[in-house]
């Protein structure tokens, strides 16, 4: 378990992806996100104060599950202040990442620190998911997003049987798939580095409808 903002760091140094450019796409986004925050509540105050574990680890202890020769793309559901996105984005400059967020003032900070990191292979939804045109997509990760349920509905279409879930859950990660009754999958819970208490649900749909008749 995580719980320092320098074991934070340390963690993220011996990340494979976590190269000098890497490193300083994040400094940029803290440093934005810092200054951000003071006009809008991207994220709480509070947990700036621990921003490389709160955030940063949080977000890039997914990569983990996914080969670096998974193929693009990435799609972020609900992705906010930008996390797991950004973090995901500045980490795997390969890989293209698709952010989701209907949200204005959300959409133009999500831009804004996209052009300022010189992510390339990062793109921007900038409407609700329903409107979004369906593609498949290689990973689909969402942060609080939707209960577990809703969230499958809503976005199975972008799945495929090869697509990668990546769903962190916070503490009601186990509950959610014991009470997922309605859909064929292969998802198990891990358990968070950055939270004793919070799981990430990880796996796969059956198929890409993913419901059982």
């Amino acid at each position: 378990m995580i719980t320092t903002e320098d074991e934070a760091r340390e963690w993220l140094r011996k990340l494979p992806e976590c190269d000098e450019d890497a490193w300083v796409r994040l400094e940029t986004l803290i440093a934005m996100l810092i200054e951000e925050n003071r006009q809008q509540n991207l994220v709480s105050a509070a947990s700036l104060e621990q921003v490389w574990l709160r955030h940063i680890v949080d977000s890039a202890q997914l990569l983990p599950y996914v080969s670096r020769e998974t193929s693009s793309p990435w799609i972020d559901l609900g992705t906010g202040a930008g996390f797991p996105g950004l973090v995901i984005a500045a980490l795997r400059p390969e890989c293209e990442v698709v952010m989701v967020e209907s949200r204005t003032r959300r959409v133009e900070w999500l831009d804004r620190a996209r052009v300022a990191m010189g992510l390339d292979n990062a793109r921007i939804a900038g409407q609700r998911l329903e409107l979004v045109e369906s593609f498949p997509a290689s990973v689909i990760s969402a942060r609080a997003f939707a209960p577990l349920e809703k969230l499958l509905t809503i976005s199975a279409r972008f799945s495929t049987s090869d697509t990668v879930w990546l769903l962190p859950k916070g503490r009601s990660a186990k509950q959610e798939l014991e009470d997922l009754r309605k859909w064929r999958h292969m998802f198990h819970v891990e358990q968070s580095l950055t939270d004793p208490h919070a799981g990430i649900i990880v796996g796969k749909l059956a198929d890409r409808k993913g419901m059982t008749k």
